[in-house]
């Protein structure tokens, strides 16, 4: 990710966190003397941050360990309640703290845990505010008022004090949300997805790069496929804030997952076929008496059709191709008996691949490009073969795709996390991989609150993973 691009959205992240942050009570003690009080004893609590700005700050890659963030003349505004004891009284009320003059430095230093999820470290924390203003309501808030100004110096030193081993307990927390989540995503009820990091985050003089493991495997069995990932680069680019890639493996593994778990089949009855045909301003009457007048049927008709092995992925520059070696099966199933298998054919579908990013979803579409039918060794090629290659390619193109489109249109996640979400987005197909180049916007909702869980809808699965080696 660039960092300039990337700045206002972590600005608007890190204002969201802000405002979740918990910070401990203030106390202390401070005397009136031109009151003639020894002294008042104070306590500021439920101290929230309602909003800050930081102007400001530059980030600056540092090579090999992280980012550096600088940031001053800083502003907070933030609500507390508060109490004070006397010798002669007590009182409470509410009051507004308003912060000018924050100075923050540190290095952030990102790693990965044994179990492939992103971690964090703060490095060399330093924080100084410069002035406080304390304004009190409630009680006698008119007195406390007049002699607020002793008190402001304490609390600064107070909050001086706290802030960085705040901080630093933030990220230990975000460390922690983050090692609860489980790199596995379910897509469907035949797959899931390792996202998980294969090293730790690589930092440069000009990016931030994720070496993310992009496998699918069978939902039962989490076995590596009998293929490795080849190497890639991304273009070296500034116009977009972040640049996905997207390996051919990635495509690979999840044609050979859903092949090894039976996904890759089925079969379309009479009224099914009629049913895509119609939709599509197709006469189904027509193909079906071909049908009945090659085969002499009467009886109710179906086709099986099922994946002979995993479809072949080939990416190419602007050219996403999908070949699928499988089988069709003509079945009928007479009046009181069982289905019958009446022939099969073996054939090969080649199609284009079309490409989309809606909302936080990578989406796909096939369209048909060729298909060549064949009948089982020994069988003679014959008339009724080359009659029915067209019949099964009408099915198979306004059947079988819109079938296998409608479960695409579902789309493969692509994690939000604080309700980041994809703008600008543009796919282009190079040679063995997806580029995907698209700017970042952070969505602020009143309805659902940014937080350390937030990676959009995905539904993770829990339980023991076998540990995968390193690509």
């Amino acid at each position: 990710m660039d960092r300039f691009g990337g700045l206002q959205v972590g600005m608007e992240i890190l204002e969201q966190l802000a405002k979740e942050i918990v910070i401990p009570d203030l106390n202390g003690s401070e005397s009136l003397k031109f009151l003639k009080i020894d002294y008042v004893k104070y306590n500021f609590s439920n101290i929230k941050i309602n909003a800050f700005s930081f102007p400001n700050t530059s980030l600056a890659f540092v090579p090999g360990v992280g980012i550096r963030a600088l940031s001053n003349h800083g502003t907070a505004n933030i609500s507390t309640n508060w109490d004070v004891k006397a010798p002669l009284f007590q009182d409470s009320g509410a009051a507004d703290l308003f912060l000018s003059g924050i100075y923050f430095t540190g290095i952030i230093v990102f790693t990965r845990n044994d179990f492939g999820h992103p971690a964090l470290e703060l490095q060399d924390c330093h924080v100084q505010v410069s002035h406080a203003r304390v304004s009190f309501s409630g009680g006698l808030s008119v007195l406390y008022n007049s002699f607020a100004e002793p008190m402001e110096k304490p609390i600064l030193k107070n909050l001086n004090e706290m802030l960085c081993p705040i901080a630093i307990s933030q990220v230990e927390e975000f460390n922690v949300n983050i090692s609860a989540l489980e790199v596995l995503t379910k897509i469907d009820n035949y797959t899931v997805l390792d996202c998980s990091l294969i090293s730790p985050p690589e930092v440069t003089e000009n990016h931030l790069d994720f070496h993310l493991k992009g496998a699918f495997y069978p939902l039962e069995s989490l076995v590596d496929p009998p293929f490795t990932p080849a190497p890639f680069e991304l273009p070296e680019s500034r116009d977009s804030m972040l640049y996905i890639g997207v390996s051919e493996y990635f495509f690979k593994s999840a044609s050979f997952a859903h092949f090894v778990s039976g996904a890759l089949g089925t079969v379309l009855s009479t009224r099914e076929i009629s049913n895509y045909f119609n939709q599509n301003a197709q006469g189904i009457g027509s193909v079906l008496s071909k049908i009945a007048e090659i085969y002499i049927l009467s009886q109710p008709f179906m086709l099986q059709i099922m994946a002979t092995g995993p479809p072949v992925v080939n990416l190419h520059p602007n050219n996403f191709s999908l070949e699928l070696p499988a089988a069709v099966i003509m079945l009928t199933q007479p009046e009181n008996s069982t289905i019958q298998p009446i022939v099969s054919m073996d054939f090969v579908a080649s199609t284009s691949v079309g490409l989309a990013i809606l909302g936080q979803k990578l989406i796909c579409s096939l369209s048909l490009n060729r298909f060549r039918l064949s009948l089982p060794e020994n069988s003679p090629r014959d008339i009724k073969v080359v009659r029915f290659e067209n019949i099964l390619s009408s099915i198979l193109h306004f059947g079988v795709l819109p079938l296998a489109n409608t479960k695409l249109q579902q789309g493969f996640p692509l994690p939000n996390p604080y309700n980041i979400s994809f703008v600008n987005s543009d796919i282009e197909v190079l040679e063995g991989f997806l580029l995907i180049s698209t700017d970042v916007a952070h969505e602020t909702s009143s309805k659902q609150q940014p937080n350390l869980h937030s990676w959009g809808h995905l539904n993770m699965v829990h339980g023991p993973r076998k540990k995968q080696p390193i690509h």
